[in-house]
């Protein structure tokens, strides 16, 4: 199949040069397993499990065959004053694998709807309690948190904020980001330790400069996933959720990219053992096969929204979309938790993680331009000197070179990472990696 049998007159892609994709394009006719098939008919090892979504690998029988058995059966009901039984067994099920009393499951479409979801339900939580001036939000440098004004604003990707900063909200602060690439440039499944406390900053001049008392929420990636995959430092997390209960606000987990697997864990939380207020899930809840996001709340959420005394005809938290809850999308996620659990791809995401980590640190270490290395998880990061004048260009030549020989990868500004299927094999791993850093040394 020649590129000349698809028509690029009218698709504008999204987060792509579409200049340049143009005259090169990379187009996916199929999936089964570990690869693509492109239009030429090659085969590409899928490094990214299509951008942290497909956990137990393409073309999954036991979740095609619910989609299609739902579609027979409920194609789709309204969800408003109404709701259908796949919502409400998939909810039950997220809120079984989500730790603490995290008991309530609002569902949208993505994460970026998750991320404005959550941000609605910190400000309408403090009004219920009588504390509506709590409205200030903290977010964090190269937080990234989708692309609604809120999770935009909140967010801290520097070309979001370019174009779009003249539009968000008015009352948001960010901590200081946690990557120190002098001290911690290379990371082995292991949580960087600091010398300094970073969060002394959030105590000592964010917060008394809004006042606690103003502040509704933080919210933070437990990973820094779409920045280049950074680590939190020992304890950070810890430490967060102390702080924000020692001043009444909530904690929010942004874990579209860490929860379902990619951690070895059910979610980021169970593995850093904290607990947040909330925490907004995506992506490897359907393997990707169909929009699907949400948030978890704790029971204490719900409860102070439905203490009320408005009448019961009344809604409690005026906010949902078309889609929550869609009946089909609700059925891919049963499915797809039902296989990540009998599979126990969960455990061996962190089994297969170890393998990629050594991969990692054994081979690009020493490699031309290379200045950091990350691993945790199944997901690990190789971080480029930049070329001057040109941020991004080599690790954006490189993702092109090895896609030319059979393997995708990310890039993410300088930085490349490889976070595969939790089905990957070491053969996968070994193809991946060795594809990239023969281009790293062809890109030297």
């Amino acid at each position: 199949m020649a590129t000349t049998d698809f028509n690029m007159d009218n698709h504008w892609l999204p987060f792509t040069p579409n200049r340049a994709f143009k005259k090169a394009p990379r187009i996916f006719v199929g999936a089964d397993g570990m690869e693509f098939t492109t239009h030429d008919g090659r085969k590409v090892v899928d490094g990214i499990s299509s951008l942290w979504c497909v956990g137990a690998g393409h073309n999954r029988k036991p979740i095609n065959e619910a989609i299609k058995k739902q579609l027979d059966t409920l194609d789709y009901a309204t969800a408003f004053q109404a709701s259908n039984d796949q919502a409400f067994k998939a909810a039950e099920m997220i809120a079984a694998l989500a730790p603490g009393d995290l008991n309530k499951v609002l569902f949208c479409n993505s994460g970026s709807e998750a991320a404005d979801t959550a941000l609605k339900v910190a400000l309408a939580y403090h009004r219920a309690r009588g504390e509506g001036h709590r409205t200030v939000f903290i977010g964090r440098e190269k937080g990234y948190h989708g692309v609604g004004f809120g999770g935009m604003s909140v967010g801290g990707i520097p070309a979001n904020r370019k174009v779009f900063g003249s539009a968000f909200l008015p009352r948001v602060d960010h901590l200081r980001f946690i990557h120190d690439p002098v001290n911690n440039a290379y990371i082995h499944h292991q949580e960087p330790e600091w010398q300094e406390d970073i969060l002394l900053e959030l105590e000592n001049r964010i917060l008394p400069l809004h006042d606690p008392s103003n502040v509704a929420a933080v919210i933070v990636e437990p990973v820094a996933g779409s920045a280049g995959w950074y680590l939190p430092p020992k304890g950070y997390l810890k430490r967060l959720r102390e702080i924000c209960d020692k001043h009444g606000i909530l904690l929010i987990f942004d874990e579209v990219i860490t929860g379902f697997g990619r951690l070895g864990t059910n979610f980021g939380a169970d593995f850093y053992g904290v607990v947040p207020d909330m925490l907004t899930f995506a992506k490897c809840v359907t393997n990707g096969v169909i929009p699907l996001g949400g948030v978890v709340c704790r029971d204490k959420l719900y409860e102070a929204m439905m203490k009320t005394d408005a009448p019961e005809h009344v809604i409690e938290f005026f906010h949902g979309y078309t889609y929550s809850g869609h009946p089909v999308a609700c059925a891919a996620a049963i499915a797809t938790l039902e296989l990540l659990q009998k599979e126990a791809l969960f455990q061996r995401a962190g089994e297969m993680g170890k393998v990629l980590g050594d991969a990692f640190h054994s081979t690009f270490k020493g490699l031309p331009n290379v200045i950091g290395i990350r691993s945790m998880g199944l997901a690990a990061a190789v971080e480029l000197a930049p070329i001057a004048g040109s941020p991004g260009k080599r690790a954006y030549d490189i993702f092109v070179d090895c896609f030319n020989n059979g393997s995708l990868v990310r890039p993410a500004g300088d930085v490349l990472v490889i976070a595969p299927p939790y089905i990957v094999e070491k053969s996968h791993i070994d193809r991946l990696v060795n594809t990239l850093a023969d281009s790293i040394r062809k890109h030297a």
